[in-house]
């Protein structure tokens, strides 16, 4: 670092927290940041609503507990989302059915609005091709 120290160089506030975010390296103070998979996410966020102790977890499983809350806000968060849908019902096939016809129709105008610009512009119309 040119002759300068460690201690010398300064860092904006929150520079830490930005490479860390961006993928910088391990965490500080804490266990080495790490991939976890989906289903190991949710099996660790599964004990944690089953009653097992946050840092008793976070130490077996090497991570940190404001990870392992965070998973668990993440899962409750999509719980509630989900739930909130709606299933499909009768009338969704319908709205897709009428969505189709309201595309044919339009496709339909712009092919006779097409056609009537020609008419109109002198243009000979183009042939009927045989629909075997």
């Amino acid at each position: 670092m040119d002759g300068l120290s460690k201690k010398d160089v300064t860092e904006p506030p929150g520079s830490a927290q930005r490479s860390q975010e961006a993928g910088g390296g391990g965490s500080v103070g804490g266990p080495p940041t790490r991939r976890v998979s989906a289903k190991r996410k949710l099996a660790a966020v599964k004990r944690l609503q089953r009653g097992e102790a946050l840092e008793l977890l976070s130490r077996e499983l090497n991570v940190t507990a404001a990870r392992l809350s965070d998973w668990r806000d993440r899962v409750e968060r999509a719980a509630e989302t989900a739930l909130k849908e709606r299933s499909r019902d009768h009338r969704d096939d319908e709205i897709s059915r009428l969505k189709g016809k309201v595309g044919e129709m339009t496709m339909e105008n712009e092919l006779l609005y097409e056609k009537i610009d020609r008419l109109e512009g002198g243009s000979p119309l183009a042939r009927r091709r045989s629909r075997r």
